[in-house]
């Protein structure tokens, strides 16, 4: 009675040798009941039905599942299809297994095609996400399904591969489990394209019947380096599996005896495997370009690795993985691998960052029970979840805390700013990226340093035009949510950030907006009627008498002139506007046409140019009078009430706006020019700090050229 089953023993046999100390009574227990229940019942196939949960459980054993999900497997179809209730399997084996049973159960009954109903579809999920061992179950539930699949119909084999291909092998990926990835890549290949399959198959017979196999000498190869080196590695010719062939032969055309496989160097300790690349860089010739690191930045699903490739004196190139032999295991199994999620963490575990304290919860699976719990109908849900599990891969990036984001390859600034602060992201007016400022809307790549700029406002909005630049379902959903709960203020903050080309208020401080939509400014210069020069230029550079800059209007020449002294009497002074010089710059100045002298500030790039041509220098100072006119340039992030609160942190100062122009948005960005009248030049550093501490502004300068901003 209490001996183990001969049918279970090479279950047994495989738990061991991952779980030498195993306990097998319960696998023996749930055995025993799992065979009494489903007497009678046969396969499709003609098989005991016995035999397929026994087959699941194997698959699951060989890849190291602990025993809890080796029981629960055994058990996994009594509930669904026999007399055996889930409160007997809770009192003989525990609620763990009961759980895992009851989860199971559930995804028997979801319909994963496109006809699935959503709702059913995030139910499934809300009880993968609370235990990740109840996927691991229906993985390799498919896994023997898709095996056995020749007895069924070609109509409903296709139907079960095309759910097997868009739903549960992107789902094996994000969960790491590699070995049932490939697998059913495969199988499901197989099915849907067999024309192709079939060359694919005929293409590696005739790689395996060639005289030599180039990998067999490379690995060789490799093996004497790391002795020479006293690397203690074990290094294994990998194949590739079908799909991986297939892929490759479309990418590279006409395959060569490396290109159907892979060298994969199995070491110790973290260590080794870097002293195993630096090895082979030195004593082989590496491709350089083919060099990843997923150790010291893993993926998404927990995978480890370094990647290298070498080449050899054929011309052909052989791709090297070196992992520890943990990390091998990990990237087999994935979550199945990795433990009980009621136990205790490890020490290592407790250390590790954020993806891995929790191994049956990978980031991105953390991520999606997020955002399904906050998507506003099931619909939504199904929608982004299809587009989630499109995604290739991922990409790491890191905060400045040391702290790292998976993002989907081709996220936004938006999606790191959802990713970090959920909706708190409402209030993100900007980022830096590897220092350096950068707009909401730009792509970032694998390795990017991500500062997101927050807003202190509670009430802040976002934008509708951020959706454009979502690709997360956590920033769409929450995107949309807010939209959708205030459509009015939405439409508001659209038509505040520009999405109209003319988005530009019809009154800055009391300044009318020209009946067309243009920006309000200040008055033109004035300058004579020029079409032509004696020597043929355009005055561009200056030399016909307007020096390149904006000139000032009647009423800017009089407070020039009684702020600065020019050593020529009775003439009239403007300051340049391509530089816009205040007390106490460092100032020089040209005499144009018409008997004006423009003042320029010493290092203005168009005082260099004028003093290319031979133009003469006229002596110039700073009165008595502190009072000035100055422009500036104000480049900030759009967002709703920007003008206002630009225009009240100037008032505040003390300062008097002469006019004011606003460019129409680009990339999210907005160029503000401002002419000012200060009553003291003294106020101007003061000023520029005023403006700059405003949410959303991030840079204020002194206009350095013509002061028309980018975009009119």
């Amino acid at each position: 009675r209490d001996q183990l089953p001969d049918a279970i023993g090479h279950v047994a046999e495989a738990h061991r040798a991952h779980f030498p100390d195993a306990d097998l009574e319960p696998l023996r227990r749930a055995y025993v009941l799992a065979e009494s229940s489903h007497r009678g019942q046969m396969r499709k196939s003609g098989e005991p039905y016995i035999t397929h949960p026994l087959a699941v459980t194997l698959i699951l054993a060989e890849l190291g599942a602990e025993t809890t999900t080796l029981t629960a497997s055994l058990l996994h179809d009594t509930v669904e299809d026999t007399e055996v209730t889930l409160d007997q399997v809770g009192e003989q084996f525990g609620e763990e297994v009961r759980y895992l049973v009851d989860g199971v159960t559930k995804l028997e009954k979801v319909d994963y095609g496109a006809a699935a109903e959503p709702e059913t579809f995030r139910k499934m999920l809300v009880a993968t996400g609370n235990d990740v061992r109840v996927m691991s179950i229906k993985l390799a539930d498919r896994l023997h399904n898709m095996r056995t699949l020749g007895v069924m119909r070609p109509e409903k084999q296709a139907r079960i591969a095309k759910v097997t291909r868009d739903v549960l092998i992107p789902l094996a990926e994000r969960l790491g489990v590699q070995a049932l990835k490939t697998e059913l890549e495969d199988l499901v290949f197989a099915i849907l394209h067999p024309e192709e399959y079939e060359s694919t198959r005929e293409l590696i017979v005739e790689n395996a019947a060639r005289p030599g196999d180039p990998l067999t000498e490379v690995a060789e190869q490799v093996r004497g380096v790391l002795r020479e080196a006293d690397i203690s590695a074990e290094v294994l010719v990998r194949p590739r599996h079908f799909v991986s062939v297939h892929r490759v032969a479309r990418k590279r055309g006409r395959l060569r005896g490396c290109d159907f496989g892979r060298l994969l160097v199995l070491v110790g300790e973290d260590a080794d495997c870097y002293g195993v690349l630096g090895e082979l860089h030195t004593c082989m010739t590496p491709v350089v370009s083919e060099f990843k690191d997923f150790i010291a930045v893993p993926k998404f699903n927990l995978y480890q690795s370094l990647h290298t490739a070498v080449a050899r004196e054929d011309g052909q190139v052989v791709e090297v993985l070196i992992r520890t032999h943990q990390m091998h295991k990990v990237a087999e199994a994935g979550v199945v691998a990795l433990g009980n999620p009621y136990a205790p963490p490890s020490e290592e575990q407790s250390a590790g960052d954020g993806e891995r304290v929790d191994p049956t919860r990978p980031g991105w699976l953390s991520r999606l029970l997020d955002w399904q719990r906050a998507a506003p109908d099931p619909d939504t849900f199904w929608s982004t979840l299809r587009e989630d599990l499109a995604q290739d891969r991922e990409i790491t990036v890191f905060r400045p805390d040391g702290g790292t984001l998976g993002l989907p390859e081709g996220a936004t600034c938006v999606d790191a700013a959802y990713a970090q602060y959920g909706e708190d992201a409402h209030a993100c007016i900007g980022a830096r990226v590897n220092g350096r400022l950068a707009t909401l809307s730009t792509v970032l790549k694998d390795g990017d340093t991500v500062q997101l700029l927050m807003g202190q406002d509670p009430a802040s909005e976002p934008s509708r035009e951020w959706l454009d630049h979502a690709h997360t379902p956590a920033a769409r959903i929450a995107i949309q949510r807010w939209l959708t709960a205030h459509p009015a203020a939405a439409d508001d903050a659209a038509e505040a950030s520009g999405q109209a080309t003319a988005g530009v208020p019809d009154i800055v401080n009391g300044l009318p907006g020209t009946a067309d939509g243009t920006p309000a400014t200040a008055a033109p210069a004035e300058e004579p009627d020029r079409p032509d020069r004696p020597d043929g230029s355009d005055g561009s550079d200056g030399s016909d008498g307007s020096d390149g800059s904006q000139m000032g209007t009647r009423d800017s020449r009089s407070a020039a002139a009684s702020a600065v002294i020019v050593d020529q009497p009775r003439a009239a002074v403007r300051l340049a506007g391509c530089c816009t010089p205040v007390p106490p710059d460092a100032v020089t100045a040209f005499a144009v046409r018409g008997g004006v002298v423009t003042v320029h500030r010493v290092g203005c790039s168009t005082v260099a140019r004028m003093k290319s041509t031979g133009r003469p220098e006229v002596g110039v100072r700073w009165g008595d009078s502190t009072a000035c006119r100055v422009t500036l340039l104000a480049e900030s992030f759009g967002r709703p009430r920007l003008l206002a609160d630009l225009t009240e942190a100037i008032a505040l100062e003390g300062v008097e706006i002469i006019s004011a122009t606003v460019a129409p948005p680009t990339q999210q960005r907005v160029h503000h020019t401002y002419t000012l009248q200060l009553p003291d030049a003294a106020r101007l550093p003061a000023l520029m700090r005023a403006m700059r501490n405003v949410p959303g502004v991030y840079d204020v300068s002194r206009a350095q050229q013509h002061p028309q901003p980018p975009g009119i």
